[in-house]
């Protein structure tokens, strides 16, 4: 059974930095593409960053050079560093394969003040 924990959240300041985790398990994860994804209030869910099996990266423009995906093969673990942060990164953060499970975890709650 696919489950996937997020953690990490919280509230921050303007310019401030956070650190997601995601613990996937119930399927291959090191054969596995994983992703972020965020919603923020009234809009849809998407794609934010996205890390291959083998390591490749892909951001989208709004956030390059601010928010880093990394993953932890030995740990099962994959992460988002978010540093920079803007009020617009305001969202509930989620962590899935990519493609993405129908399943999806709890989300980490992402608040940034101005």
């Amino acid at each position: 059974q696919v489950q996937l924990v997020e953690s990490g959240g919280g509230l921050v300041q303007a310019g401030g930095s956070l650190r997601l985790s995601c613990e996937p398990s119930g399927f291959p994860f090191t054969a596995a593409a994983m992703g972020w994804w965020r919603q923020a209030p009234g809009k849809s869910r998407e794609l934010v960053a996205r890390i291959g099996s083998m390591g490749g990266i892909f951001v989208i423009d709004s956030v390059k050079g601010r928010l880093t995906i990394s993953r932890d093969d030995v740990k099962s673990t994959v992460y988002l560093q978010m540093d920079r942060l803007k009020s617009e990164d305001t969202a509930v953060y989620y962590c899935n394969r990519v493609p993405a499970y129908p399943k999806w975890g709890q989300g980490t709650q992402v608040t940034v003040s101005s």
